[in-house]
């Protein structure tokens, strides 16, 4: 009797923690819900591609937050996201320590590459630099006023610091706006200055709110390093990013762990075939996965 009444109230009890604890449905690779955080730098691309994903996929839904690399990172470390975009992939250690954390390693590669735009006023007279140039006027040496996004390590503030001030600490003159659409509207309000921003913020010739803005802002050329002819000078674009005339590219790395399909997995994959690489091709940045050329063919 005892043993039945303790059996009968050991299954209530199960009964009980399964009702406070409901099992979620699993996602898939086209339906479902994920958290994603990423890089802001890229979020004019990344709207519009989970735009279209969804338009294809209805029961597919993204949570995501833009913030900056540094965060990014942190949300994956901290599993509450198993997805994010950013500006590097993972280091060794990085690698070994989700290795040994979730018993396989995340997969991480670059999607598309964009570029640091070097953005002035339309009406600034000095709108050709050199990587001299720009280190001086990070590093104070040269007091122009200097902006870019954010307080945090992004992507664009990391880019510039390896590449550029390297170990040099940022001068005085060099002040972080809250994003890159407050860098646009800073430069707008100040002749003087100079900017950086991801290029697929400014360069989309398709976006209406883009083409409003270059009505007040432009991008300044740069040197190009790797020219065989000296003194030559390049705007940040598709052509000149992919043929590595135009110093400051900028990759767009995904890294996602899922040891099994679901939702990142199709995002992913939609990005990587032909319609998510054209929706790069066509805000201007370069395709990393698939290459579109243009071909001559002779009608009869």
């Amino acid at each position: 009797m005892l043993k039945h009444i303790g059996a009968f109230f050991l299954a209530i009890s199960v009964m009980a923690c399964s009702n406070n604890n409901p099992q979620t449905s699993q996602d898939t690779i086209s339906a479902g819900t994920i958290h994603i955080s990423a890089e802001e730098t890229f979020k004019p691309i990344l709207d519009q591609q989970i735009a279209v994903f969804k338009s294809s996929y209805p029961n597919s839904n993204f949570i995501v937050e833009y913030k900056s690399e540094i965060e990014c990172l942190k949300d994956f470390k901290q599993d509450s996201t198993r997805m994010i975009f950013i500006t590097r992939g993972l280091n060794k250690q990085e690698e070994a320590a989700y290795k040994n954390q979730l018993g396989f390693t995340p997969t991480f590669g670059i999607l598309a590459y964009d570029a640091v735009a070097i953005l002035v006023h339309q009406n600034a007279k000095d709108s050709l630099f050199t990587l001299s140039d720009l280190k001086k006027r990070l590093t104070g040496e040269n007091t122009q006023q200097v902006v870019m996004d954010g307080n945090h390590l992004t992507g664009v503030v990391r880019f510039l610091k390896d590449s550029l001030a390297k170990d040099k600490p940022f001068g005085k003159n060099v002040m972080s706006a809250d994003g890159s659409e407050a860098v646009i509207d800073y430069i707008k309000n100040n002749p003087n200055a100079i900017g950086f921003v991801a290029m697929n913020w400014i360069g989309d010739k398709y976006d209406v709110k883009q083409e409003k803005a270059r009505k007040y802002v432009k991008t300044a050329m740069l040197e190009c390093t790797l020219c065989a002819e000296k003194g030559l000078f390049a705007q940040p674009s598709q052509a000149t990013i992919g043929r590595g005339e135009y110093s400051m590219s900028l990759p767009l790395y995904y890294v996602l762990k899922e040891n099994a399909p679901g939702l990142g997995s199709g995002l992913l994959n939609f990005m990587s075939l032909e319609r998510g690489q054209l929706i790069f091709r066509r805000a201007f940045m370069v395709p990393a996965k698939m290459s579109f050329q243009k071909r001559n063919s002779m009608v009869n």
